[in-house]
């Protein structure tokens, strides 16, 4: 009995654990941007970093840290000082000075990256700095409602880069409202003339609630499908002749540069969120905190998180979201596991629904696994509510 217990204990701490810090502050809202965010002041900043060292406090730490993740918002709005305070409470956590996670990300706008964030930043351990670029168009920037000027791209990418960081990540955006197929070759180009190491190229979606959403209402702009799919296809082409290697639908990576933390996201892992509206998988829940930093730190201080859509993590919701967000990657899905962990899922109806995704070009299957084509990645959203309606029970429409 003790070496069955021994081995599941290994199993479990073998298992990665990631950590998402979301940084709500930002100067001003994009016009695409749907993510929770509110303008810093002195009060709101000291208030977060104290309710991330709270919550921190309130969970269990049974494995070392896989990963680390800061987004926002823009942590970058943080002073030197307080993202040094902010990366204190990750070191901290029990297991973190023993055993230093493999991959530490922090989103940075160019506006706010200088020397001295830079040098808090590596010397705290950060292997990896994700710029949020969006384009090298002054016009196409204004379009979106971003605060950063393309000359501010430039001295941001050289600042990284000087510092030694061990990857860099450059986020763009395509069918942006009014933007030609020579202007996304152009920014594919000049992103790929800076040498990064990981290259995220988002297709421009309208979010409710946003800017652009009502811009979409009123008429100002306008989707078309036909040409988001040519700026796709060019994407997949253009970054493949310049060696970058396509591992999930919207993002390239030279090899070994790859994001574990979202892989590791992807796969179903666990990960902890901290701060205000940042989901958490952990210890058999899923849910998200509040979005609210007011309300999200009285929750803490009552001991309270994770309190907004909690769910139990029950084999079958594993396995369901293993394939929507699986064949999302390259990769694809190992379907022999997911079967072996949920034998009472509806794999018959998920059998029936894949086998028509092949039949159609959308999917290839080979032995136990099962990845979509290019094709099938292009509707991958599509792909993705088809799987909820095959695990749905019968007659209820997901």
């Amino acid at each position: 009995m003790r070496r069955v217990a021994t081995e599941q204990v290994k199993a479990e701490d073998a298992e990665p654990l990631g950590l998402y810090v979301h940084v709500p502050f930002c100067a001003s809202t994009c016009d695409f941007c749907a993510f929770y965010q509110v303008q810093p002041t002195a009060d709101s900043i000291e208030g977060f970093i104290g309710g991330v060292e709270r919550e921190a406090a309130l969970l269990d730490w049974r494995r070392p840290l896989t990963t680390v993740f800061w987004g926002g918002g823009t942590p970058g709005l943080l002073s030197p000082r307080d993202l040094g305070r902010l990366a204190g409470i990750v070191l901290a956590i029990p297991g973190v000075a023993v055993q230093a996670p493999v991959e530490w990300t922090v989103e940075l706008a160019p506006a706010s990256v200088t020397g001295a964030r830079l040098e808090v930043l590596r010397a705290a351990g950060v292997t990896r700095v994700s710029l949020g670029v969006q384009s090298f168009r002054p016009a196409l920037l204004v379009g979106l409602g971003r605060q950063h000027t393309v000359e501010q791209v430039y001295r941001a990418y050289d600042r990284i880069r000087s510092a030694g960081f061990a990857s860099v990540n450059l986020d763009l955006m395509f069918a942006l409202p009014g933007q030609t197929e020579a202007e996304w070759v152009g920014d594919l180009d000049e992103a790929l003339s800076l040498e990064p190491d990981h290259l995220s190229t988002y297709c421009l979606t309208f979010e409710e609630d946003t800017a652009l959403w009502v811009k979409l209402a009123q008429g100002r702009v306008r989707l078309d499908r036909d040409h988001e799919a040519r700026l796709y296809e060019l994407t997949g082409e253009r970054l493949g002749a310049a060696g970058f290697g396509q591992y999930e639908v919207s993002n390239f990576s030279r090899p070994g540069h790859a994001c574990q933390h979202n892989i590791n996201t992807w796969l179903m892992h666990e990960w902890v969120g901290l701060g205000p509206a940042a989901a958490s998988q952990h210890s058999g829940w899923r849910g998200a905190n509040i979005s609210d930093l007011v309300q999200w730190r009285k929750d803490i201080l009552r001991g309270e998180r994770m309190t907004r859509d909690r769910v139990e993590l029950t084999p079958a919701l594993l396995a369901e979201d293993a394939l929507i967000f699986g064949l999302r990657m390259n990769a694809g899905v190992d379907l022999a596991i997911w079967q072996a962990r949920c034998p009472e899922a509806p794999w018959a109806r998920v059998d029936e629904l894949l086998g028509q995704m092949v039949d159609g070009g959308l999917a290839l299957r080979d032995g136990r696994r099962v990845s979509l084509t290019r094709r099938g990645r292009m509707i991958a959203d599509t792909v993705g509510a088809e799987i909820m309606c095959a695990f749905a029970p019968s007659g209820v429409e997901s």
